[in-house]
């Protein structure tokens, strides 16, 4: 192979942890890597029903249009006004170039793959103009250099404004351009920049560690492409740094950002997943690349032992992690909400890189079984089939406020996502000496070159639909060596490596392997079957991957979930939708006795596998009880496919039992009457829907609240279209102190309308109540009427909401 092929096929080989590599001078690859090689995504040519759609929406559509709205957005012209080419302010938020740069990296993987001369000379442009705002020094962030240079400001508050992180894309970004294109322009830009940090980050100088780990995996990428050993040395540091300051914090936390950012302790002692969930997979996964490169058994050791805690403990279903909004990041063990969850897209982006690392070092196949799972459900929930809508979170439930949104103000999801899509083929297959792994099951024709073969593998598949795959094994030279299928978890009654989520029964039928016909026994090692044998041109591996649907339960300790299943077939987490469901699935109940078949609908959302069956509704009496209401056809649909067709219910979790499910409120007062408010964030329906929250915290059902509205007197109004004797109200305020805006009330009043039409307040013996975690009750004098209201005052400086109220 000479080096101009080895050139440009190198795109995506870094940021995969690949095994060799050249470096500017053709220095060869590094002395230590991955005890296994992936095979980068240009080697692989897709032809596959479910990926070829998304890989060309990708090209044609993602990455064109991220780039259109970094020119409306001003993340362009920062780079002009740094230059000197425009006038004007800085535009934005802090961290914008660092989605300008994770766009052009996406966008030369789209070049290697689909060469295109426009977008070609669309990039130069871009690095021309990048190379105009870069500093004489190597300094490089427009945040600081428009609309002047502000010397006075570098490296004063890395902890929030982001520099490292823009950074660590911009290497990234730079290294992929240099490996596609073999122009080294945008390289010595990076290498410049890096140069600086390496000057003003070592032992004698800096050594605060930065706010965002990113820096860390882009440095990683630099050794690898130059050689440099400096790269490599500056990414251990910049690791070893956090939580230097540890136990000596004067919160207790250590360091300077806490557990938020994974800096309460060193690295090589956490244990815990904690903090900030994309910073976290970022530092995780830049450990694996410094662990591999190096051999620091350390780093090895706290990875696996912090896999180990996100797996058993606070990995979503679908693969996403991040259970809390408010720290974007990890919440306690089993601490796994629905409607709340975050489940950051970036955050699955992350958690597939570290996940692949993890299977790079050791070889095992959980470790994809991971990356499967997040990569179909979580990751592909994050865009849109057309390829120019975005989730930031990715609930999985809602009551239907939630849509895809064309673009952010913090646009870190899109821009990860245009870079991570044409990745996907380079996950795909893998070797190690003379063997050759398959991961995952796609069309696809490679060709692996292993320590003493070429060896081509031709998948033909209609997976995920489908678990049949038919491979075509073609060596170069006839020899012996093994061929590691992958045998997914979810096809031996695992759907994840531990505890936390289990099928519900076996399976009826398991998965199978023949080689030319022949049916072979499934030899088992770390999740591959392993076919050890003389393979000759022709040789041909069937494998049948059963796929019923089946049903999944969490860990007892995941209390949000408990009394409700979740559906799978395949790699696939199915959820139920409004409009496949009459518009409402929360109250629905899927009893596990209930049959449901799966369908290929080719007109449905791209053409999907739906599975039928019927459900029962629920419903609450007027004694509290909740028991069954009616029976009606329900469908499922993949949850990568939920949000296309308007804002509706959805849930991945429905009920088993009627008491696991949000049932139909009974028809109180309350329920029935038609609810008005003065302004409404969040849901008014939440203060009737009959939830009983934990305590004032409890967002799990959602909240009525007046956010932003501080210091102003606001109102709820419940109507009837006929008179009601009242004499009692009660409500359930809603304070998310330490995590939001909101707090009791400054004071509230109850009135209801006179004959006349005129508001006039009740009269009542005891005080209006304002004690959070409980229901607080106001007995009045009798009143007949047509409409009551609730009156509240908002403290100065804080919001107010309502869970629940309850008229009497």
């Amino acid at each position: 192979m000479n080096v101009s092929r080895i050139q440009v096929s190198m795109a995506l080989l870094l940021s995969l942890g690949i095994v060799q590599s050249l470096s500017v001078a053709e220095q060869g690859k590094p002395a230590r890597d991955y005890h296994v090689t992936p095979v980068p995504f240009n080697r692989v040519q897709v032809a596959d029903g479910f990926w070829t759609p998304r890989l060309d929406a990708s090209r044609t559509v993602t990455i064109p249009y991220a780039f259109e709205q970094c020119e409306k957005t001003g993340r362009i012209s920062n780079f002009e006004k740094a230059a000197g080419r425009k006038p004007g302010k800085h535009e934005g938020a802090c961290f914008n170039d660092s989605d300008l740069y994770k766009i052009m990296e996406g966008a030369a993987y789209s070049l290697q793959v689909h060469p295109d001369s426009d977008r070609r000379q669309y990039l130069d442009r871009l690095i021309r103009i990048i190379g105009a705002a870069q500093w004489e020094d190597g300094y490089l962030f427009t945040f600081y250099s428009v609309p002047e240079r502000q010397p006075d400001k570098l490296w004063t508050n890395i902890a929030w404004i982001h520099e490292q992180y823009c950074a660590g894309h911009l290497y990234e970004a730079a290294v992929a351009h240099y490996e596609v294109t073999g122009d080294e322009a945008f390289l010595r830009i990076a290498r410049r920049n890096a140069d600086l940090i390496c000057r003003i980050f070592h032992p004698a100088g800096r050594t605060d560690p930065p706010g965002h780990q990113e820096i860390e995996i882009g440095l990683c990428r630099l050794y690898r492409v130059t050689g440099d050993e400096k790269y490599l040395q500056q990414a251990k540091f910049f690791l070893d740094q956090r939580g230097r300051l540890g136990r000596r914090g004067p919160d207790g936390r250590g360091g300077l950002y806490g557990t938020y950012g994974q800096d309460h302790i060193p690295v090589v002692e956490q244990t815990e997943a904690v903090g900030h969930s994309v910073r976290a997979a970022y530092q995780y996964t830049g450990m694996a690349d410094v662990a591999a490169l190096t051999g620091n058994v350390d780093y090895i050791q706290a990875i696996d032992t912090i896999w180990n805690d996100v797996v058993d403990t606070k990995l979503y279903l679908t693969g996403g992690i991040g259970a809390a909004g408010g720290h974007e990041g990890f919440g306690g063990p089993y601490e796994l909400p629905n409607m709340t969850a975050y489940c950051e897209t970036c955050a699955s982006i992350a958690n597939v890189l570290w996940n692949h690392r993890m299977f790079l070092m050791r070889g095992d196949a959980k470790y994809i079984d991971v990356l499967e799972r997040t990569m179909y459900n979580a990751v592909l929930s994050g865009i849109s089939l057309e390829g120019d809508r975005f989730f930031y979170p990715n609930v999985l439930e809602s009551i239907g406020q939630h849509q895809r949104s064309p673009w952010f103000g913090c646009a870190c999801c899109p821009s990860n996502v245009a870079r991570f899509i044409p990745s996907v083929p380079g996950f795909a297959y893998a070797s190690k000496e003379d063997d050759v792994y398959i991961n995952l099951f796609l069309g696809s024709d490679v060709t692996i070159p292993t320590a003493e073969n070429n060896v081509r593998l031709v998948q033909e598949t209609r997976f995920p639909w489908e678990g049949r795959v038919k491979i075509r094994v073609e060596p170069e030279i006839a020899s012996n060596f093994a061929v590691h299928v992958r045998i997914p978890g979810w096809a031996r009654n695992q759907p994840v490596p531990s505890d936390l989520y289990s099928f519900l029964g076996e399976s009826p039928s398991e998965a199978s392997l023949a080689v030319n016909g022949e049916p072979v026994p499934l030899q088992m090692d770390r999740g591959y079957a392993s076919l050890q044998r003389n393979w000759t041109r022709g040789d041909t591996i069937q494998l049948d991957l059963p796929m019923p649907v089946r049903r999944i339960v969490s860990h007892d300790k995941v209390t949000s979930n408990a009394g409700k299943v979740a559906l799978q077939r395949g790699p696939l987490v199915y959820c139920l939708e409004g409009p496949d469901n009459g518009g409402k699935v929360l109250d629905l109940v899927l009893p596990d006795h209930a049959d449901l078949s799966p369908r290929f609908q080719p007109e449905l959302l791209g053409g999907m596998v739906a599975l039928h069956g019927e459900a029962e509704t629920a419903k609450r009496t007027l004694d509290g009880r909740i028991v069954p209401d009616a029976k009606r056809p329900c469908v499922a649909i993949p949850y990568y496919a939920w949000a296309h067709r308007g804002p509706s219910q959805m849930t991945i979790w429905p009920a088993r039992t009627p008491q696991g499910a949000r049932p139909k409120p009974a028809d109180t007062l309350t329920y029935l009457s038609k609810t008005t408010a003065s302004f409404v964030h969040v849901s008014l329906d939440a203060i009737k829907d009959q939830n009983v929250p934990g305590d004032s915290a409890d967002s799990s059902n959602l909240q009525l609240d007046f956010w932003p509205h501080s210091g102003t007197t606001e109102w709820v109004q419940f109507e009837w279209d006929q008179g009601h004797a009242l004499s009692r109200a009660t409500v359930y305020w809603f304070d998310d102190t330490g995590r939001g805006a909101c707090r009791v009330p400054k004071s509230w009043r109850i009135l209801f309308q006179a004959a006349d039409g005129r508001f006039q307040p009740v009269k009542h013996g005891g005080p209006y109540g304002t004690e959070v975690d409980k229901f607080n009750q106001v007995e009045f004098d009798p009143v007949t009427t047509t409409s009551l209201k609730i009156e509240i005052d908002l403290q100065e400086t804080w919001s107010a909401g309502i869970l629940e109220v309850v008229i009497e």
